[in-house]
């Protein structure tokens, strides 16, 4: 039997036995205990990620890459100054487990753009052959202390070019639905989108996403607990390529 073969033997049953498990819980109340094992994305895509903070507590790197996950994204900063405690661990964990890895920001409506960028840059180092930054576009605010930024998507911008310079890649933008149509609609048309639509593909920047985060509260050998799953758009080759920056 070839690898992509039984590869798609065990993405069937991981959803057959995901969904039987929903069926079977449904009627006793236990869908909710079925739900985390339930993966629609394994249906079109192959190539699996995590992205992963201080949430997850100590991660056992090792064991994480011997299950059919290809690539994580680590939280390493958020809004001016906050930096994950777990980052630095995280980071060299997952290169020492073979891992292709890449950092994210939690942009906030709170601070300036060239502020978040400085932390950013200041906590994540120039590494080739990693996955280009990722920033992370959710937050609606409000802003605990002050106004919110007058023109976010100016802020955006101005942290995308800063990163871009610095790393040589563009960053990626992480974005829901809501935060998309509230703030972004028509903007930023030629970038490369990170979407979160959970279990149902993604209804919004079709032509420009390249991971989605279709689930919130997966599960995977080597995490004690909850963890986001992400689907590449492409094969592992494709993956290879993105992070080497030729694609």
């Amino acid at each position: 039997m070839s690898t992509s073969q039984a590869g798609a033997i065990d993405r069937r049953r991981a959803i057959v036995l995901g969904l039987g498990a929903l069926a079977a819980g449904a009627g006793v109340g236990g869908g909710l205990l079925a739900y985390p094992h339930v993966e629609t994305a394994r249906l079109w895509y192959d190539v699996i990620g995590v992205d992963v903070s201080h949430h997850q507590g100590h991660i056992d790197w090792p064991m994480l890459a011997r299950t059919d996950v290809a690539f994580a994204y680590i939280k390493a900063t958020e809004g001016g100054d906050f930096r994950d405690q777990r980052f630095q661990a995280s980071w060299d964990g997952a290169r020492q487990a073979g891992l292709l890895r890449g950092a994210y920001h939690f942009f906030t409506q709170c601070r300036a753009g060239a502020e978040q960028a400085r932390n950013f840059m200041a906590a994540v180092p120039r590494e080739p052959g990693a996955l280009p930054p990722a920033v992370d576009l959710e937050h609606m605010g409000p802003c605990r202390s002050g106004p919110p930024l007058a023109d976010l998507v100016e802020e955006i911008a101005t942290f995308l070019v800063m990163l871009q310079e610095h790393y040589g890649r563009r960053p990626i933008l992480y974005v829901t639905s809501e935060f998309d149509s509230a703030y972004l609609h028509g903007r930023f048309e030629s970038d490369t989108f990170w979407t979160r639509s959970i279990a149902l593909p993604p209804r919004f920047r079709r032509g420009r996403w390249l991971i989605w985060q279709y689930h919130n509260c997966g599960r995977r050998a080597g995490i004690d607990g909850p963890v986001d799953l992400n689907a590449f758009r492409g094969s592992r080759r494709d993956l290879q390529a993105f992070a080497a920056g030729e694609r």
